[in-house]
């Protein structure tokens, strides 16, 4: 049976790595993860990193009780795959969760949302 596709448009934290000659460097120096690290802590106000933590949690919780059924695909609002996403679905805020392309659940409520998945498993045919 081919997986549930989840995806989940929010504000993530993101770090930027350079040419893989670069990155060779950074490696070597052992510069490379403490900067990465840094960039992580400082990206997201502490509000937004709170909220994605528990977004976080959601997702790991849900992958392991579903062992392969559903696949979630997290996408960075501020990233251009995100904002090209928001545009086809609409969405204005965030987190937002698509299930298979369809309507989005946006501010997902994540209880909501959970509830939503659990529906199209149970419809879902073992031959989709």
């Amino acid at each position: 049976m081919k997986p549930l596709t989840v995806e989940v448009i929010a504000y993530a934290p993101t770090a930027f790595y350079h040419c893989q000659h670069c990155e060779l460097i950074w490696q070597q120096t052992g510069t490379g993860d403490k900067a990465r690290a840094e960039q992580l802590a400082n990206n997201l106000p502490t509000e937004l990193m709170q909220d994605y933590q528990k977004l976080s949690d959601w997702i790991i919780a849900l992958v392991n009780k579903h062992h392969g059924r559903v696949s979630v695909q997290v996408v960075d609002a501020a990233s251009l795959e995100g904002f090209i996403k928001s545009l086809r679905y609409g969405v204005r805020r965030y987190p937002a969760v698509i299930i298979a392309g369809g309507p989005k659940l946006s501010p997902a409520g994540l209880a909501e949302a959970e509830a939503a998945i659990e529906l199209q498993l149970t419809t879902m045919s073992p031959t989709t």
